[in-house]
């Protein structure tokens, strides 16, 4: 794929803010599709899973016998980007989960689901993120955290890209890449700052 194509890349459509990273994704330079259906992940050339609810998504994922082939797509190389309750899905390890939930093993970190605490917890903060903010003149990317898990744990081919800069959870990990994948704990899809997107189209492009 050139560095000036147009990825195709599927927004995994069974519950959460869908239309929000359709928009930011086609803002971004991709053509952003909505994926339902197990064959439809062979049309894309990557998938964002958006946040929502971690445990009715892996049910879902289940009942639109979706989750076996996802998961296969992923373990092949599927570039994929999971925010929010789309990290929880990614991750290999799932701290305070419900013993049923399944999670697809793409990024070999350990994750505390709702971890900053309750939606009335939820908060806003500038962070520095590593191959976005680190470039010349480039500002602080607004994130804005609603029940959101962060990273305890990461093994050595993970890189962290971003942590929370100060305040009662300063230091957490709330980004992170490995190899194809990207997750990120907050939510760059309802801010109007395109940054997120801009870097996984790149990666899907590359």
């Amino acid at each position: 794929m050139s560095a000036t194509s147009r990825p195709r890349i599927g927004v995994l459509a069974l519950q959460g803010d869908v239309r929000e990273h359709v928009f930011a994704l086609e803002a971004s330079g991709a053509e952003a599709v909505t994926v339902r259906r197990p064959a439809e992940l062979d049309e894309v050339d990557g998938i964002v899973i958006p946040g929502g609810e971690s445990t009715t998504m892996s049910k879902l994922l289940g009942i639109f016998d979706l989750f076996d082939p996802l998961a296969d797509k992923l373990s092949d190389g599927l570039p994929a980007y999971g925010s929010c309750a789309g990290m929880i899905m990614l991750a290999s390890t799932i701290l305070d989960t419900r013993p049923d939930a399944r999670h697809l093993d793409a990024l070999n970190v350990t994750v505390r689901r709702n971890a900053f605490g309750r939606q009335v917890e939820s908060f806003e903060t500038d962070l520095e993120f590593t191959g976005i903010t680190d470039t010349a003149g480039a500002a602080p990317m607004r994130a804005v955290f609603i029940r959101a898990p962060w990273v305890e744990t990461i093994a050595p081919e993970v890189e962290v890209l971003a942590r929370v800069p100060d305040g009662p959870a300063a230091g957490r990990i709330v980004a992170v890449r490995q190899g194809n994948v990207l997750a990120t704990s907050f939510h760059p899809e309802v801010t109007g700052d395109r940054r997120v997107h801009e870097y996984f189209v790149e990666m899907v492009r590359r």
